[in-house]
């Protein structure tokens, strides 16, 4: 299908682009990779008026060492994510759930911070961000635990107009991790999928596509994924999503005690 008719405002600045979102009254948008965006569009499931490209602006795609974590600009492209030996080094389990993100094309045009900021339900790195409690840093200044900024379907911490800038992830110093998902095609959404984090005997998990946002298990893991109450819809039942959640904190967390 074919959007509804949109003007296309080109920046160069994170300030300009925070103003004239705000002044789009909500019926403006962000524009970076355009990999969730834009198929939206085409299915006319939603019709900004206007839409703001930040690919002019400089500096927003890069990946540096930080002392004990690893700051990673809002533009950064998943295949970078994927193949940067810094993240590789550091903090694995970025570089895994990034190279499981759809395929080579979606890789490479979509962004970390899209990805981030559009906070679909079933997307794979929001678990990765949410295991790792990452900061993510905004234009309005302010900086927003990862465990702390999913709040609901499609729905962030971010205020109207405000933009994440940055993305900082913390270097996991000897833990194991890993992420792993269940799909029906290689390129396809997960079903159920599952970032774990193992240091010593502690183990945090997490999941994406069984609720509104990822969700981190509280408690034995086996029992949290008991606890789960996904929807059922045409990938599962809700039963089936609990028992695949189960089943792949376990195999999740058995790969990243293997990783220490």
């Amino acid at each position: 299908m074919i959007p509804t008719a949109f003007a296309l405002e080109r920046v160069a600045s994170w300030e300009e682009a925070s103003r004239l979102l705000a002044a789009g009254d909500g019926e403006a948008r962000a524009l970076a990779g355009g990999h969730s965006l834009i198929p939206l569009m085409k299915l006319r499931l939603v019709a900004p008026e206007t839409l703001v490209d930040l690919s002019g602006i400089e500096g927003t795609s890069y990946i540096r060492d930080e002392g004990d974590r690893i700051a990673i600009g809002a533009l950064t492209r998943h295949s970078e994510l994927e193949l940067s030996e810094l993240l590789r080094a550091s903090c694995p389990l970025l570089t895994e759930t990034a190279g499981e993100v759809g395929d080579i094309q979606v890789r490479n045009r979509g962004t970390l911070g899209g990805s981030i900021a559009h906070a679909d339900p079933s997307a794979d790195l929001p678990a990765a961000i949410v295991a790792l409690d990452a900061e993510i840093v905004t234009t309005g200044g302010r900086t927003i635990g990862g465990r702390r900024f999913f709040t609901d379907v499609f729905t962030t911490a971010l205020e109207p107009g405000e933009l994440i800038t940055e993305i900082r992830v913390p270097k996991l110093d000897g833990a194991g991790s890993a992420y792993l998902k269940f799909n029906r095609r290689a390129q396809d959404w997960a079903i159920v999928g599952c970032a774990a984090i193992v240091r010593g005997d502690e183990g945090t998990v997490v999941w994406t596509g069984v609720g509104a946002t990822p969700v981190l298990a509280e408690g034995d893991p086996r029992e949290a994924a008991r606890r789960l109450q996904p929807s059922g819809d045409l990938s599962g039942s809700a039963e089936y999503k609990r028992h695949l959640a189960g089943v792949l904190a376990e195999r999740a967390l058995a790969k990243a005690r293997e990783r220490q």
